[in-house]
Parts: structure tokens; C-alpha cells; sequence
């Protein structure tokens, strides 16, 4: 007799997990409840939830501990009332939150060492300061001095304790304290500015399940399409009897019943999640009660990545970001701009409807696009969240009209300039660059169009010598010119050009009046030793290897010094 052929299993090299967010509105529960593992008025659905949260903190306490999966799998269920899938699914999430943490430990220990250097360093230029201001004698600044030194050296031993304790746990292989339900909710319930009911169910509010493929997708949280709707039921286990035992002393217990309800998916994902249904694929379920008490629903799968529909040798789409909104830049693949195909036009988002003037398009005929959203700088979470998701579906639409990849920038923002600098600290929480990189790619990876992250540094400041007044476009459109040309793998060299204005600047500053070195005008002992530094680096730039020529501190640096101090 021949063996039944297995499924062909999607490859993980070829493959990407695909995330559709629904909401769920749960309409029959079961009749009975469970005197043993029910509480008070609670429905049985809020006690499933209750009871697989408390068996992950449950878990996670005894992972820590050195306890065994298969152990903990079965004393789980004795504990908690809750089938062994729900238990085990407890365990691997409480199992990735240990590992994740370990993980982050090591990125926290190296960003609170360079936080401390630096916290040292203006502690010592403190010191500085106020021994100047004691040789003085002007008391004034001796007590503003005192202040400084004083803040400064209590965040130095701050920053120390925390990385002692930091090292202290990477030492004895264990994690810092993990606070389930969030650690700033229980900082305001001990400050009296939350409810102790708040906090009890941030901790009890979820419930998640693996897929299986040999159990039609999902055992506990199915899916299912009946009519043009699709359906969710939400195993109840703790409702399950046992009735006896089997041959190998397993308990045999009862059919669990569900809770059942309709379920609202966005029209775009409905179709891709009915193919998932069809196919019998596994598919993993998150079911999260809101603070409102909606229901929400995470459903995740794996799909086959599609075939590309970009090509690097028609160029790059150059993208640079801003923190209301993009430019583009169309480059061909000898680096240069290239003008719209004809009859091509941006694709208007549909959506939009809040105000005139919401999403603003600024074309220029040779190849240079800017898309204008005011409303990123200064919008409320949800809504950002949105202008960012239809911000990322137009440019990628636009690679695909076009049959370029995209070339972005590859920032990070890390925390190690946190606390330290309160410009940068402004400037990075409102800048949503993360959120605007993170979704082009995700959009552009399943659309099938290509991706290329590149070195940062100095893009703007190449594209103002080089390419802004060439072009006569904007920094914004030179710097994403810029980054095209990296994507494509071009050398900025230092032309006989951008030499000419370099001496007009010389020049220009040595004619003003009034260039004394103290006023911080005209040619003064900084901006000299700038240009010495200059002389130095361009004479050598040409000759140097590409890292050399886009390191931080080529000459670059030194030309966008002399743009801030020319000004």
C-alpha cells in the first residue's frame, strides 16, 4: 500500500509571514460555567483568556527556574484547566519573550556604555566650566555651574548602576525583571493614576494559538466561510470533562464547546484569507480584548514571496525620507535623473477625505517627485499609523510603474543619543523614519519589488555641492538622487566644479568686514582650520576606496561644516 503524499510545505527561504488584522463580535457562549475555574459573572471566554495568561506568567517563572517544556506542558494543564495546545502555546510565547530579552540585553549593555561615556564627558566639561567660573569669582555662574556639575554626576551613577546591573545579569545568564501587562500601566497603578482593574486586564486579555496543517489550519481558534462571511469559534477548554483514561494513562475528556461570532476582515486581505482557508494551510491566531472591549484579531500565515517585477539594471528609485513626508528621485542606471515615463501619473490615494491640502504632490518633469503629508508631523498614533501605510503603498505602486527598485536609507535611530541630547531626543520621537522605512518594505516585499538599503552618511551634503543647483531641485530631491547613485554603486568624487566653489566661498568669506575670530563672522580661526583640513582631504578624496570615500569623517564632513558655518 502506498503512503499518502505529504503536502508540499511552503520553503522558509521562499517564503514571507503575511499578518491580517480583523475584529471579531463574539455572538453564542456556552450555557454553563465552571464552578472550579469560573469567577463571579465572568463569561466563559474571559475565563479561557484569564486562565492562558496566568499559565504563560506561570511558565515563564519556571523556564527561568531550568524547568523541562514536556513537565511544565503537563503540570500546566492540572493547574490551569487548559488543553495541552493552549498550554504549550503559553510555553513557546513565554519561551521567545526569555530569549528576546536576552537578545536585547547585549543591544542595552552597549548603548548604556556609549550613553555613559558621553554623560562623563559633559560631566568633565562641566568641572571645566565651573573651575573657570571659581577662578573668576563671578558667583552667578559659580552657582549655575554647581547646578550643571551636580544633575551631571547624578546621571553618571545612574547610568553606572544601570550598567553594573546590566552586566551584573548577562554574568549570571539570567534577564532584568519582565513586567507582564506593561511596565509604564504599572508605574501609574503605584502612583495612583490607573486601576488595579486596568492593570487586571492589561494581564489577562489574550489568548493565542499555533496552526496545524494536519488539523485543517488551526484546532483551538478556526476560521471558517460560509455565505460571503467568514466566522471565528474559540475553543473553550476549560469546559472539558474528563471521562476516563486511555491505554497509556492520558485522560480522555469531553468535546470542549466554543464561543462563535462573526468576523470582520478589510476587504483587501478577504480574498488571500479565503485561498489560506481553501488550501488547508496552518495559520497562527492572536485574539486581543481591547481596554473598550473589542475584540481583535491577528491572523498570521506564510506565503510564497511573489515573483520580482523590478529590475536594477533600469536604475533605482531613490527615496529620501522626511518627517512630512518623501522625495523621489528617478535614476537611470548611469546614475542620472531620468525624466516620468509619458503619461504617467501619481497614484491618488483614494482614502483620504479629512481636508484639502492632506496629500500634496510637487512633480518636476526631469525625474524628481515630492510627496507632501503635513499631517505626519504632529498626528495622534492610529492616524499616523494610516498616513504611513498609504504614504508606503503610493511609492511603491510608483517602483512598480516604473520597474525600478527602490533605494532607501538605512538609518538607526539607537537609544545610545537618548537622555544625552535633548535636540536629537525631539527630533527622533516625532521623526517617524522607522515606521515610514518599515512599511515601504514590508508593502514593496509583497508586491514583489526590490529593496535596497544604503549607507546614509553625507547624502544630503553630496547632493547640495553636487546636485541641487545642477538640477535645480530641492536638498530633499539631490539627497534622494544620492542615494540612487550609491544604490547603483557610484563614487561622489570631488569635481573641478565643486573645487570652483569652494574658492568662491573662500573668497567670499575673506571680503566681509567686521571678521574678527570672536564674532563668528567672515573668515574667522575656526572656519581657517576648516579649510586647512579641506586642502588636505581633497587632494587625496579621488584615490581613496569607496568606505573611505563615504566614511563619517571624509571630506564630506568637513564640507558640511563649511555649509553651516557660511550661512
Amino acid at each position: 500500500m502506498k503512503k499518502p503524499k505529504k503536502k508540499k510545505t511552503v520553503n522558509p527561504d521562499e517564503s514571507i509571514k503575511y499578518t491580517v488584522c480583523g475584529e471579531w463580535f463574539p455572538e453564542s457562549f456556552p450555557a454553563r460555567r465552571s464552578l472550579r475555574w469560573g469567577r463571579g459573572e465572568e463569561d466563559p471566554l474571559a475565563t479561557e483568556m484569564r486562565l492562558f495568561c496566568s499559565c504563560q506568567r506561570w511558565v515563564f517563572n519556571r523556564l527561568l527556574e531550568g524547568r523541562s517544556r514536556e513537565e511544565l506542558k503537563k503540570e500546566g494543564q492540572g493547574l490551569f484547566g487548559i488543553n495541552s495546545r493552549f498550554c504549550d502555546d503559553a510555553l513557546l510565547k513565554a519561551r521567545a519573550i526569555i530569549e528576546s530579552q536576552r537578545e536585547l540585553l547585549a543591544l542595552e549593555i552597549e548603548e548604556t556604555g556609549t550613553k555613559l561615556a558621553r554623560a562623563r564627558k559633559k560631566l568633565s566639561r562641566a568641572e571645566k566650566d565651573l573651575a573657570t567660573a571659581i577662578k573668576t569669582g563671578n558667583p552667578v555662574k559659580i552657582e549655575k555651574a554647581e547646578r550643571i556639575v551636580h544633575g551631571r554626576k547624578a546621571r553618571v551613577k545612574k547610568l553606572s548602576d544601570k550598567l553594573d546591573e546590566l552586566k551584573t545579569h548577562q554574568n549570571n545568564g539570567t534577564i532584568p525583571t519582565v513586567v507582564f501587562g506593561g511596565r509604564s500601566l504599572w508605574k501609574r497603578v503605584c502612583r495612583g493614576r490607573a486601576t488595579k482593574e486596568e492593570w487586571r486586564n492589561a494581564r489577562q486579555n489574550r489568548l493565542y494559538t499555533r496552526g496545524d496543517e494536519t488539523k485543517g489550519g488551526n484546532p483551538n481558534i478556526k476560521i471558517s466561510y460560509c455565505s460571503g462571511e467568514f466566522a471565528l469559534s474559540v475553543t473553550v477548554s476549560h469546559l472539558s470533562e474528563q471521562t476516563g483514561t486511555d491505554s497509556k494513562g492520558r485522560p480522555v475528556m469531553t468535546r470542549a464547546p466554543r464561543v462563535t461570532g462573526k468576523l470582520w476582515l478589510p476587504e483587501k486581505h478577504r480574498l488571500r484569507v479565503w485561498e489560506l482557508l481553501l488550501s488547508g494551510a496552518p495559520y497562527n491566531v492572536e485574539l486581543i480584548r481591547g481596554r473598550d472591549g473589542r475584540y481583535r484579531v491577528h491572523i498570521t500565515f506564510t506565503i510564497t514571496a511573489p515573483d520580482p517585477v523590478t529590475s536594477s539594471n533600469r536604475g533605482y528609485l531613490g527615496m529620501d525620507t522626511n518627517p512630512d513626508g518623501v522625495a523621489l528621485a528617478n535614476v537611470n542606471y548611469f546614475g542620472q535623473p531620468e525624466a516620468w515615463p509619458e503619461g504617467f501619473t501619481v497614484p491618488y490615494p483614494k482614502a483620504l477625505h479629512k481636508f484639502a491640502g492632506e496629500f500634496q504632490m510637487t512633480v518636476h518633469p526631469n525625474g524628481f517627485l515630492y510627496i507632501k503629508m503635513p499631517e505626519l508631523a504632529y498626528s495622534r498614533g492610529y492616524r499616523r499609523t494610516y498616513l504611513i501605510g498609504v504614504l508606503a503603498k503610493v511609492v511603491v505602486d510608483i517602483a512598480k510603474a516604473l520597474g525600478k527598485p527602490i533605494a532607501l536609507e538605512d538609518l538607526d535611530f539607537g537609544k545610545d543619543r537618548l537622555d544625552t541630547d535633548r535636540k536629537f531626543n525631539r527630533m527622533a520621537a516625532n521623526f517617524p523614519f522607522k515606521k515610514i522605512i518599515e512599511a515601504v518594505t514590508r508593502k514593496a516585499t509583497r508586491e514583489g519589488v526590490g529593496i535596497k538599503p544604503v549607507w546614509p552618511v553625507h547624502t544630503s551634503t553630496i547632493g547640495y555641492y553636487k546636485f541641487m543647483e545642477r538640477y535645480g531641485v530641492i536638498i530633499h530631491h539631490a539627497a534622494a538622487l544620492t542615494i540612487a547613485r550609491r544604490a547603483i554603486g557610484f563614487r561622489e568624487r570631488i569635481t573641478n566644479e565643486l573645487k570652483q566653489k569652494i574658492r568662491v566661498i573662500k573668497e567670499k568669506l575673506n571680503r566681509k568686514v567686521d571678521s574678527l575670530p570672536g564674532e563668528g563672522k567672515g573668515m574667522t580661526r575656526k572656519v581657517k582650520r576648516l579649510f586647512n583640513r579641506l586642502d588636505g582631504k581633497i587632494s587625496v578624496h579621488n584615490e581613496l576606496p569607496r568606505f573611505k570615500q563615504e566614511s563619517f569623517y571624509s571630506v564630506w564632513h568637513e564640507l558640511k561644516q563649511l555649509a553651516l558655518s557660511s550661512r
